[in-house]
């Protein structure tokens, strides 16, 4: 049990970045935790926007789009950010906990 702990710790530390001085999580990385789609995901946020200011999520720019995917090429880690029709929405500390409120009742029931 420790093991997968420890193992899931690690995945997770892969996918955190740094942008605007904080450590943020991708929107297609978070939906992929909490297993649903991407589109599902964000509509979830969408319906909670009043719950999300800019200090909980932000949009990348072009420029800091381009960093992240520099980033993964960089890394060990093997995500799929690219293809996307929109930049990525990231997530904060607080963003994320805020997520975890809203998505228990809105991707539970869509589920």
């Amino acid at each position: 049990m420790k093991n997968d702990i420890t193992n899931t710790n690690i995945e997770i530390q892969k996918i955190i970045y740094s942008f605007r001085g904080k450590q943020v999580m991708i929107d297609s990385d978070l939906a992929k935790l909490y297993q649903v789609e991407t589109k599902v995901f964000n509509q979830a946020v969408k319906r909670n926007i009043n719950r999300f200011p800019e200090n909980f999520r932000f949009q990348l720019t072009e420029n800091e789009y381009e960093d992240l995917k520099s980033q993964i090429v960089t890394s060990s880690n093997i995500n799929n950010h690219g293809g996307r029709r929109y930049l990525p929405y990231v997530f904060t500390e607080q963003g994320i906990a805020m997520l975890s409120a809203i998505l228990k009742s809105d991707i539970t029931v869509e589920n």
